[in-house]
């Protein structure tokens, strides 16, 4: 699939164009050493026993058969079925090791890849694509297979096989030796060549694999789903995952066929060797020079030099164009965390919930401008702040800041004197709860939802949970009450409800900040109503960040901020700014 000519290669593409360490691939398997070194002992005892078996075969035509010899027979038999046994069963105790190490490398690789993304930053996840972060884990990595748990061992028992059978070859005729490696040269030649083919095809057939998946994730979750039903658009989602797929079989195809028209002819020079010692030994002037058995021995041994040669050349065909897939796991393990945990955290052995911003800027990645410009606010602990300010004047990103979504640009803001930089991220999680506008339900039971914020809670304490957000009454209505499945992203229930679960999981944890950005935007004025009386009994003792576009809902806030292009306009209760006259007054009226 070429690119068009004056079309500028992609982030992607420039990752499928930096060069993956062999050395970096190798340091995967540093914890498996001792594994792999009794897989490499059993490849060598296992070389060496098979290479008894054409010996024992020139004994049986040279000496038991001409000699009617049955005793000589019988052992010589006995052995070359013990060869036979032997190596079986070393192969089968090689393969179940060296597989068990490759399926732990690849679990180590995805669990990394996993905790990784786990720590990136919002900002991440909101400029790429779900479909391409999952087509990483799941189809490059599972891409891999095959090189991660088979290739050192294959490497070690085909090279092992190779040099065995080379000594052995020329122990029964240097000379033939020499007319069967002649075709070495080129054949190491022409699986460079097919490796570096297959190595771009294979960074092309993944990118073209993440794009069907998130074509996949887009056009088949229930928001997608939706949308397209809505939006008519069906057909056009179906003609591009068709595209999409009509360009993977194309891959697929060149994938797999990519120089096989070499190593065919490869294969024809390899099968045409034989007979040409055949030819060789039965010319006047070598005939007579070698027995029968030695010649059969020979070639037998010539068909199994050729056999590991091809394995090792195959091998290399194979790690050559998998690098693709490593640049592309790579590529995410060396992202760049920009929420780093503190490397010596400090601890709030008692938090209050004392929350301060001072002189906070922050600036999205990319952005012309700051998003917060020099904020500083003061919330003592158990009280209560409220931001106001119209669509995109940076309420949200202040509440993201105290959640630690994002880290100040400049600035700091502390909770109890501690900078939340100094933090641990999960007690910082267990001080600061987040009730957000997108609720977001994951695809399990009521209860597990609720659980999902606190794996210990009781049944008990769920049920409180839910009666503090006004939700336990819809939810024991259900057919199976709390163990009723919520539906892929909670589409069992309407907004409001999800939103009330979603203010109960929150408040399952206790936390002694909260952060409510417009948390009853999709409630009725009822309900909104009960929660809002749930909050202010929940809201004692408790320091309490609320955004709301209703300004109804925080009319009684100890502090009252209003926002404004990121910076603070206005600060005190509701009466005093309405008797200012200011941008709230405005607000308000």
């Amino acid at each position: 699939m070429a690119r068009p000519s004056g079309k500028k290669p992609t982030a992607a593409e420039k990752a499928q164009a930096r060069e993956v360490s062999l050395r970096r691939i190798g340091s995967l398997f540093t914890t498996h050493r001792v594994s792999l070194g009794i897989v490499v002992l059993i490849i060598v005892v296992s070389s060496i026993v098979a290479m008894a078996s054409p010996f024992l075969l020139r004994a049986v035509i040279d000496d038991a058969l001409p000699h009617a010899d049955v005793r000589l027979l019988v052992w010589l038999v006995i052995g070359m079925v013990a060869v036979a046994a032997v190596t079986a069963a070393l192969g089968v105790v090689q393969t179940w090791i060296s597989t068990a190490v490759g399926q732990k490398v690849m679990h180590r690789l995805r669990v990394d890849v996993f905790t990784h993304l786990q720590r990136q930053s919002i900002g991440f996840f909101t400029r790429t694509r779900t479909g391409e972060v999952q087509s990483r884990i799941t189809n490059d990595i599972g891409g891999m297979e095959a090189v991660v748990t088979s290739t050192a061992t294959s490497i070690a028992s085909n090279l092992t096989t190779a040099v065995a059978t080379a000594v052995a070859m020329a122990a029964l005729s240097w000379q033939l030796t020499l007319v069967s490696v002649i075709v070495l040269p080129p054949a190491i030649y022409l699986s460079r060549r097919v490796a570096q083919m297959r190595r771009e095809i294979t960074a092309q057939r993944q990118r073209e694999l993440a794009d069907l998946n998130v074509t996949i994730e887009e056009g088949l979750s229930i928001s997608g789903v939706q949308l397209a039903k809505t939006m008519g658009t069906a057909p056009a989602l179906i003609e591009r995952f068709t595209g999409s797929s009509t360009r993977l079989i194309d891959l697929e195809l060149r994938s797999e066929l990519a120089g096989r028209w070499r190593m065919a002819s490869m294969s024809i020079v390899f099968a045409a060797i034989p007979a040409v010692i055949y030819l060789a030994a039965g010319l006047p002037f070598t005939r007579g020079t070698m027995s029968i058995g030695t010649l059969v021995a020979f070639t037998a041994l010539q068909a199994g030099l050729f056999r590991p040669l091809m394995g090792l050349l195959n091998v290399g065909v194979q790690l050559t164009s998998s690098l693709a897939l490593f640049a592309r796991i790579f590529e995410y393990l060396d992202l760049t965390v920009d929420i780093q945990e503190p490397a010596s955290p400090r601890k709030i052995k008692d938090p209050g919930g004392h929350l301060r911003f001072e002189d906070v800027t922050f600036a999205y990645p990319g952005a012309d401008q700051a998003a917060i410009a020099g904020v500083s606010l003061d919330v003592p602990a158990g009280t209560s702040l409220a931001l106001v300010g119209e669509t995109g004047s940076g309420k949200s990103t202040l509440a993201a800041l105290i959640a630690r979504l994002y880290d100040p640009t400049a600035g700091r803001i502390t909770i109890d004197g501690v900078d939340l930089r100094d933090l641990a991220l999960a007690d910082l999680t267990a001080i600061v709860g987040v009730v957000s506008q997108e609720t977001y339900l994951l695809h399990t039971s009521v209860r597990e939802n609720l659980r999902y914020a606190r794996p210990d809670a009781t049944d008990e304490q769920i049920e409180a949970a839910a009666r503090a957000a006004q939700i336990h009454d819809r939810i024991a209505a259900l057919p199976d009450g709390y163990d009723t499945q919520v539906g892929s992203r909670g589409h069992r229930f309407s907004g409001g409800e999800k939103q009330r679960i979603a203010i109960a999981r929150t408040l399952l944890r206790d936390p002694r900040i909260l952060v409510l950005d417009e948390a009853t935007s999709a409630l009725d004025n009822e309900t909104e109503r009960a929660v809002q009386r749930a909050f202010d009994e929940l809201a004692r003792g408790r320091t309490t960040v609320t955004i709301a576009h209703r300004l109804s809902t925080i009319r009684d806030a100890d502090q009252i901020v209003v926002v404004d292009h990121g910076r603070v306009l206005e600060t005190g209760t509701h009466d005093a700014l309405v008797g200012a006259g200011g941008r709230y007054a405005a607000l308000a009226g």
